[in-house]
């Protein structure tokens, strides 16, 4: 395991990434896979223990399984500032997608501690449970939790192989009183790495976040006649799988067209009965479609769906679409970004501002409180995939700019 301080932040931040991408920090023996209350993620959190004390912190799990750490300031009862990202990953994923985050909050703390600093403000940070929602049928439990925005309705939910959260080892009685009073927290901050090619395409590691997308996800069944695949004459055929490809390359060319940020991904398509020589009779895939604008990603969306019932009236075909996934575009802190890009200039880099395509446990905690992001380059802009990399300097680089950050904020709030 990775302890010694005698290396920069940065590269211990990476090093202890990849410490916990194998066995027995990963539930896979070939790759890495963390879902939220395994074995793996327990141990996780034993070691990630470990190193938010070595920094300086005392650590608690809360009601929710979230590991959080805490260095007091020099007011211990101002608002906190929560520096967190997610422990649990996808299945064979990436090293760096979540923990990087958990990492970097924990080298501020180190810095800090090192430095014998104190802010004016605690630092708590968080390791969420759940982001990726890769063992249960929903996501971000742990910072919706914390958010104050998790119905209790939404803990009665069960893994592929029938096992509740209860049964996995938490107290739905109480996984609420995981909420923040929204008066102890002063503001949320997540580095991340940017899951896509902008800002290796411009040359810079880091980049300030303006924001998260607005999300749409549809799942559309369409329905047909099946048949058999030698007798039945092309003419006769209202085959749902040749509509669904036409509707699935529609999509494609709406969201292109559009020619603006918007984009819309068919992630899932099934056909049944899924036999060789029988024409299906029913298929089902699924439409997500983001923009950094609600409005833009809307107006994407109602085309996608005009042209996927102008396709099924041509083809004699029937359908149905259900919305399953509505999330509101985040905007970060308009005040903290600036003190963001001040910590930019300060560590020598450029300002570059961009938007995140992808959602954040960042998107939950904008409900409790102001919300900065610090994107980190990765290579090919590859996430979700084992071949996600990054580079040590340019995460020394974003620890220099998150410090900077942490210590701007902590003059604004003297002041």
């Amino acid at each position: 395991m990775v302890s010694a301080f005698n290396i920069p932040g940065g590269a211990r931040a990476v090093a202890r990434c990849d410490a916990l991408a194998v066995a027995p920090y990963s539930d896979m023996v070939d790759g890495l896979f963390r879902g939220y209350l395994t074995p793996a993620y327990s141990t996780s959190q034993d070691a990630l223990g470990d190193w938010m004390g070595q920094a300086g912190m005392t650590v608690r799990r809360d009601a929710a399984a979230n590991l959080i750490g805490r260095y007091e300031g020099l007011n211990p009862g101002a608002p906190a500032l929560v520096i967190g990202s997610h422990l649990d990953s996808v299945r064979d994923g990436g090293a760096y997608d979540g923990p990087l985050g958990i990492m970097l909050g924990i080298e501020c703390v180190a810095a800090l501690h090192a430095g014998k600093q104190r802010l004016p403000f605690p630092i708590e940070v968080y390791a969420f449970g759940d982001e990726e929602g890769s063992r249960f049928p929903a996501a971000m439990l742990t910072s919706r939790a914390v958010a104050g925005t998790l119905s209790v309705e939404a803990l009665d939910v069960a893994d592929a192989e029938g096992v509740t959260l209860v049964q996995a080892g938490v107290d739905v009685a109480r996984y609420l009183s995981a909420r923040r009073d929204p008066g102890a927290t002063l503001a949320y901050l997540e580095a991340h790495i940017e899951q896509g090619p902008v800002l290796e395409a411009d040359g810079l590691a880091v980049g300030t976040v303006t924001g998260i997308a607005a999300q749409l996800r549809y799942a559309v069944t369409v329905k047909g006649m099946a048949g058999h695949a030698g007798t039945t004459a092309m003419r006769l055929r209202r085959d749902p799988l040749a509509g669904a490809a036409a509707m699935i390359l529609a999509v494609e060319q709406l969201a292109r067209g559009d020619n603006s940020d918007a984009v819309a991904t068919v992630g899932v398509i099934e056909a049944s009965p899924g036999a060789a020589n029988v024409i299906p009779g029913e298929v089902h895939f699924t439409i997500d479609v983001r923009s950094a604008t609600e409005a833009r990603r809307n107006a994407v969306a109602e085309a996608i769906l005009e042209r996927i019932a102008e396709i099924a009236d041509a083809r004699d075909l029937d359908f149905a679409v259900e919305r399953i996934h509505d999330l509101a575009a985040s905007p970060c802190d308009p005040a903290l970004m600036d003190l963001m890009d001040e910590a930019l200039i300060a560590a020598g880099q450029p300002v570059r501002r961009l938007v995140s395509g992808a959602g954040h446990d960042a998107m939950n905690m904008a409900a409790l409180c102001p919300t900065a992001m610090l994107f980190i380059r990765c290579a090919g802009g590859i996430s979700h995939n084992p071949a996600e990399h990054v580079d040590p300097a340019d995460v020394e680089i974003a620890l220099n700019v998150m410090l900077g950050f942490l210590h701007r904020l902590g003059e604004k709030f003297a002041a």
